[in-house]
């Protein structure tokens, strides 16, 4: 092993803070899902607002990076790295899926309460 071979890639510990902040991310998320269908709706979009938070500070990481490389720094391609990036797309797919699933989760809960049935969510 050469001393190349030994030294930390720089991305090593922004890839883990991006997967570390989506993470969180992804945890409020599911939190937010399972207030809502407890009809929980205010404290389900706290958690979301939650969320949110958490994927902007993984994508701000992410962005700094990119931002670095194109104003000419180098970087060695990181399997990490490209897997923290992952890691933040599909976690900002969730959290954009559970903002509707709550809205939808509300609208069900106002029709059901407008119209005086139970709602089977």
């Amino acid at each position: 092993m050469t001393q190349k071979d030994t030294n930390e890639s720089p991305l090593i510990p922004v890839a883990m803070q991006i997967i570390i902040y989506a993470g969180n991310g992804r945890n409020k998320a599911l939190e937010a899902v399972q207030l809502a269908k407890n009809k929980q709706l205010a404290a389900a979009y706290q958690a979301l607002a939650s969320a949110k938070k958490e994927i902007t500070l993984a994508h701000q990481t992410q962005t700094e990076i990119i931002q670095n490389e194109a104003a000419g720094r180098h970087y060695e391609p990181s399997l990490l790295f490209t897997h923290a990036q992952d890691h933040l797309m599909t976690i900002a797919s969730e959290i954009s899926m559970t903002q509707n699933m709550i809205e939808l989760f509300e609208v069900v809960l106002t029709d059901a309460v407008s119209s005086n049935q139970p709602s089977s969510i």
